[in-house]
């Protein structure tokens, strides 16, 4: 694809597509094209109805190519100024100057599509590939001028003026059509990843909503082959007890449990070794959570350790199954939301700063529990749809790193 040189001066980047080699020039975007305002003389009653459409702020400020779709409504206005295809659109406000003249380019032929009053657009006059242009204003050199650009004190502005003085990259138009069409296709593998996990989690929700009994009965909506016989009403002191094990026999820090991953943390090497014979020794099954909070449904999330033995800070308040439990059904379990908020409600002693999950209370309530085998088949299920997120989760890192490390040698 490409061929790597080093670069003798900041002219030429250090990684290019086969067959280009000469400097790249640097253009004012002034000499490029002209500027153009957003919607103007409107009123709070002119929006959300009509034939037109507008380019909403937080189009132009999240993507580097705006999307045609994400559109608000305006009445038809000729005096406005319509977006055309390849224009560029800026952010002129922002509240911290490093979100301020934001780009994002237009590639669509639509017609009476306006841009919003907080914005300005820049028609280029054919000097630039619309996809090149659209990679180029984000790029970090670019960026880091703009930001230089930003005046104000609570709240940040930009003139079209000072970015028209702007200068950009400028390679031959050949070499700006490759670079345009590689990360407009490494984005469009970036946005299919990313349907994917979003995909999957909604699975995954849609799954717990029907695998789970609504409240008030025992019988889930959507059960395996062969499970036919009604949840059982359960009391969690039935299920659980709580855990006061000590560390007595001397686990090192290294062993420390953090709550956020239930993984091992290097948070805990720092701890002195003697005031580690006060932390909770946790084994396979267990649950932990912060028994403090300032909102009800706030108490540190319930998370079910898979990690294996090792020690918790104190301050955490921690569970063990007293019978035997699936520990993948009980991961998610604990996790839906309709069943846990009311049993949280009930056993949450208000306070006038924080709030407290009384223990006793809690392990009081009853809960519909499946069948041990029936917790097998829920809990292999979604794990198995966690190991497909976390692998799609994966591969949209790799390509989002790939893009920025592109990003960093493909630009000068």
């Amino acid at each position: 694809m490409a061929d790597q040189r080093k670069c003798e001066n900041d002219s030429v980047p250090a990684l290019r597509f086969e067959g280009f080699s000469d400097p790249w020039e640097q253009r004012k975007l002034g000499d490029c094209g002209a500027t153009y305002g957003g919607l103007s003389g409107k009123t709070k009653e002119d929006f959300g109805h009509g034939e037109a459409s507008f380019v909403p702020y937080t189009n132009v400020f999240d993507n580097p190519i705006a999307d045609s779709e994400r559109l608000e409504a305006v009445e038809i206005d000729p005096k406005q100024n319509a977006v055309k295809f390849g224009d560029a659109l800026f952010t002129v406000s922002s509240e911290t100057p490093e979100e301020v003249g934001m780009s994002s380019v237009w590639l669509s032929d639509q017609p009476n599509v306006y841009l919003n009053s907080f914005c300005f657009g820049f028609r280029q006059n054919g000097s630039f590939d619309p996809y090149y242009l659209a990679y180029i204003l984000r790029s970090r050199g670019v960026r880091n001028n703009l930001v230089l650009l930003a005046q104000g004190i609570s709240r940040f502005n930009i003139s079209k003026k000072k970015v028209m003085e702007l200068e950009v990259p400028y390679p031959q138009l050949e070499e700006q059509k490759h670079l345009g069409s590689f990360f407009f296709d490494l984005d469009s593998l970036i946005t299919l990843h990313q349907r994917k996990v979003d995909k999957l989690k909604t699975v995954k929700q849609s799954l717990l909503e029907k695998m789970s009994p609504r409240e008030g009965e025992n019988v889930p909506e959507i059960r395996f082959e062969g499970f036919t016989d009604p949840w059982e009403q359960r009391r969690l002191g039935e299920l659980y007890r709580k855990n006061e094990e000590r560390n007595n026999d001397g686990l090192g820090a290294d062993r420390t449990l953090s709550v956020a991953t239930m993984a091992y943390s290097e948070e805990g090497n720092g701890a002195a070794a003697e005031s580690l014979s006060s932390y909770k020794r946790l084994r396979p099954g267990d649950i932990a959570f912060e028994g403090h909070a300032n909102k009800v449904f706030a108490f540190g999330r319930f998370v079910l350790n898979d990690a294996g033995q090792g020690i918790m800070s104190p301050r955490f308040t921690c569970l063990r199954p007293i019978s035997i439990q699936d520990f993948s059904f009980w991961k998610y379990y604990i996790h839906y939301e309709p069943l846990m908020r009311p049993i949280l409600i009930r056993a949450t002693k208000l306070g006038t700063m924080m709030n407290e999950l009384v223990v006793s209370d809690f392990l009081d309530q009853s809960i519909p529990v499946p069948s041990l085998p029936e917790q097998h088949k829920i809990g292999a299920l979604f794990a198995k749809l966690d190991s497909l997120i976390t692998l799609h989760q994966h591969e949209l890192e790799i390509l989002k790193n790939l893009k920025q490390a592109c990003l960093e040698k493909m630009f000068v």
